[in-house]
C-alpha cells in the first residue's frame, strides 16, 4: 500500500509541476518583452524570405537565359548539319 500511495503522490506532484510550469511559461509568453522578441523574430524571417525570394529569381532569369543560348546553338547546329547534307546529297558520285 506505500508503494501504491507514493506512486500516487508521484503523479500528483508531477501534474501539479506542469500546471504551474503551464502557468508561468504562459506568463512569460505573453508578456510585453516576449512580444517583442516574437516581432524581430519575425522580421528576421521576412527579410530571410525576402532574400531567398530575390536569389531565385536570379538564378531563374540565368537558367531562363541559358536555355535560349542553347536553344538557338542547337538550331543553327541543326542548321548546319541540314547543309551539309544537301551537299552531299546534290553532289555528283564519282
Amino acid at each position: 500500500m506505500f508503494k501504491f500511495m507514493d506512486f500516487k503522490m508521484e503523479k500528483i506532484a508531477l501534474f501539479l509541476g506542469g500546471v504551474l510550469f503551464g502557468t508561468v511559461g504562459i506568463k512569460a509568453l505573453s508578456s510585453k518583452e516576449a512580444k517583442k522578441l516574437y516581432v524581430k523574430g519575425a522580421v528576421i524571417g521576412l527579410e530571410a524570405k525576402d532574400y531567398v525570394m530575390k536569389t531565385t529569381c536570379c538564378i531563374k532569369e540565368n537558367a531562363e537565359d541559358i536555355l535560349a543560348e542553347a536553344k538557338l546553338k542547337k538550331e543553327e547546329k541543326e542548321k548546319n548539319t541540314d547543309e551539309v547534307f544537301e551537299e552531299i546529297e546534290n553532289t555528283d558520285e564519282i
